[in-house]
Formats: C-alpha cells, sequence, structure tokens
C-alpha cells in the first residue's frame, strides 16, 4: 500500500529522509519559503541533488495534514514547538508523527531543569492530539545516504504500528529499518551524542589523532548514559545503532554539522562564525547548554562536557582542558554498567 508522507522541512536531512522514502511513497515535501517550495517543483532539483516527480513540493501545512497519513518532521528542535502549534488544528489521533530532529526542546528564559527539558516526542505529545508517535535516530550522515552508501536506522515508538509504518516508508536496498520501544533512551542519545562529536571536532581541528578522539568518544558514551539515566532513560538505546553507533558516525565525520563545529572552533572561529560557516543547524551547541545546566541541577559530575562548554562558550585553551581532562580522577574503566 502506497501510503503518502509529508516531510516537514527542505534542509539536509529533510532532503535525505524524502529521497528515501520516495523510493516506497509519494512525499509531499514542506518549506516556509513559497520561492523555494516554486524551484523545487519547477527544476525538480534541490540543493543539487534531482528529485523525482513523486516528491513535490508545499507551503501549506494545511494540505498536508489532509493528504499525509504519516508526517515526518525534520527540523531543528528550536523550532518543534512552534510548528506543532501551527499543526494542531490540522492534526487527528488517526495520524502518524515519526520526528527526525535530535535535539530537546528548553525554555532559555528559565533554568533549566529535568522537570522543564523535553524530547520532541514528549512535545509533539503536548502540543497535539497525536497519540502515535515515533523517532528516527541511527547513524545517518546525510551525505552518505544521499550517494547510496548504505547504512541503518532506528524507529523508535511506544507502539508496533508506529515502528511498522517507518519500515514500510523507510527499509530500501541501501537503508535497513531497526525498531525499538525505548523512545526515551533512543531520543536522548541522538540529542545527547552532539555534544561530544563537538568535543571530537575540537581534537579533530587540532590534529591530535585517532587514539585521544577515541577516549573522547568512549568516556563521552558513559557520560550520555549517566545524564540519561539521571532523565528517566534505560542505558540499552546508547549502547546501540542511535547510541554508539550515531556517536560514532558523528564525532568522526568532516559530514557531521557537530564534529565539523568543533573542528571550526579548535581552529579560533567564534561560535557565530562556525554557525555561519557550518550553515545548517548544529544542534549540540544548544544542547551543550543544556547539559551542562543539568548537570550542575542533577549535581552530577560530567567532566568531559564540562571541559565542552567552557573551551566552546568561555574561550578557554583547549591545550589546559587537556592537561586537566587526562589526568582527572577516574575509578573503573567502565563504569556504565
Amino acid at each position: 500500500m502506497n501510503i503518502k508522507v509529508g516531510v516537514i522541512g527542505s534542509g539536509s536531512f529533510g532532503l535525505t529522509m524524502a529521497k528515501v522514502m520516495s523510493e516506497n511513497s509519494d512525499i509531499l515535501l514542506y518549506s516556509r519559503r513559497l520561492e523555494k517550495v516554486n524551484s523545487i517543483n519547477s527544476t525538480r532539483t534541490l540543493k543539487g541533488i534531482a528529485l523525482p516527480e513523486n516528491i513535490v513540493a508545499t507551503n501549506d501545512l494545511e494540505k498536508i495534514c489532509a493528504e499525509c497519513k504519516l508526517i515526518i518532521p525534520v527540523i531543528p528542535a528550536a523550532s518543534m514547538r512552534t510548528l506543532l502549534q501551527q499543526m494542531c488544528k490540522f492534526l487527528t489521533p488517526s495520524h502518524f508523527l515519526i520526528h527526525a530532529t535530535k535535539g530537546l526542546d528548553y525554555d532559555a528564559e528559565n533554568t533549566i531543569t529535568k522537570d522543564n527539558v523535553f524530547t520532541m516526542s514528549q512535545v509533539i505529545a503536548q502540543e497535539t492530539s497525536v497519540v502515535r508517535i515515533g523517532c528516527i535516530s541511527g547513524p545517518n550522515l546525510s551525505k552518505e545516504i544521499l550517494a547510496g552508501q548504505p547504512t541503518a536506522t532506528v524507529v523508535a515508538s511506544e507502539f508496533d504500528e508506529v515502528i511498522a509504518i517507518g519500515r514500510q516508508v523507510l527499509n530500501g536496498k541501501a537503508f535497513f529499518v531497526f525498531g525499538s520501544h525505548n523512545i526515551l533512551g533512543v531520543e536522548l542519545a541522538g540529542a545527547l551524542k552532539n555534544v561530544f562529536a563537538i568535543g571530537s571536532g575540537l581534537l579533530g581541528g587540532l590534529d591530535l589523532g585517532k587514539n585521544l578522539q577515541a577516549l573522547l568518544i568512549t568516556r563521552g558514551l558513559g557520560e550520555m548514559i549517566k545524564l540519561g539515566e539521571a532523565l528517566g532513560a534505560q542505558t540499552e538505546p546508547f549502547l546501540g545503532s542511535a547510541g554508539i553507533g550515531d556517536l560514532i558516525a558523528t564525532a568522526t565525520s568532516d559530514s557531521s554539522r557537530n564534529y565539523t563545529f568543533g573542528k571550526l572552533i579548535a581552529k579560533g572561529n567564534t561560535i557565530a562564525q562556525a554557525k555561519e560557516i557550518v550553515d545548517e543547524v548544529a544542534e549540540g551547541v544548544h544542547t551543550l547548554n543544556v547539559v551542562r545546566q543539568l548537570a550542575r541541577n542533577l549535581n552530577m559530575n560530567l567532566p568531559i562536557c564540562e571541559f565542552i562548554y567552557h573551551i566552546v562558550y568561555n574561550n578557554y585553551p583547549l591545550s589546559k582542558a587537556l592537561d586537566k581532562i587526562m589526568f582527572y580522577p577516574s575509578t573503573d574503566d567502565v563504569e556504565f554498567m
């Protein structure tokens, strides 16, 4: 059965999701800007990528909600709540919403605590009548997928039918879908790994080698699990494709926005300069601030995150941070099992 899918967001990953799913479904691709919609529909290209005829662009949210049973939001986390508030009057409990956003929702004007930081699925539940909610997460670098290179992803949801419809529209010859019912852990893993991808980029920007990069990724995974458990998540998703798998891909590739952002900071760029060069949102920049405040509020010790925060936000010298972190007191090699 061909299900028409609405993809909200025409950035790199929105384009990627639309291309992958166009092999199985007709796609309505949303962009706010009418000139971009007209360009997509007339040139049949987006970001230099040729689009199949069954991807049609629109700037009409009501049209997408009326024609699409399944909707995939792929937008920055900071924009998700506003988007859902615009869409809520068009959405019903019969819709499926499976987001592909790896970030957290928070009120930047108030103290950040575990009670006012939300995953995207929680925001969907708060702002709409949709019940069948899920997320897409995993080692999914857009450039590689658009080039036809194989990978896998995770569709996570409390509901079997959400996982089933996700598999139906996403599965392909080069794109395999795992399922998970641990949606909180999958979402937190996808958001938190961006922090350590920035940290890995800091090391890459100074050519400090793969040994140190591997150490940061490994110890960073421990901090991800520690915070995830404090926020109510199970450990298992952090050890799967949406956790360590996505962390490795994002923290080692120049195709990763967060890794690239870290490299740019290491080379002397300001946050504003690095954001401009990266072009699209590097979610880890915002998540880093949230994680640091959460750790302080929860009285948790996350030293790698703390040092990454000071390097990015306070221009703390990376060399001094490395001197301190290399001799930071620790107990066992593996502390999160």
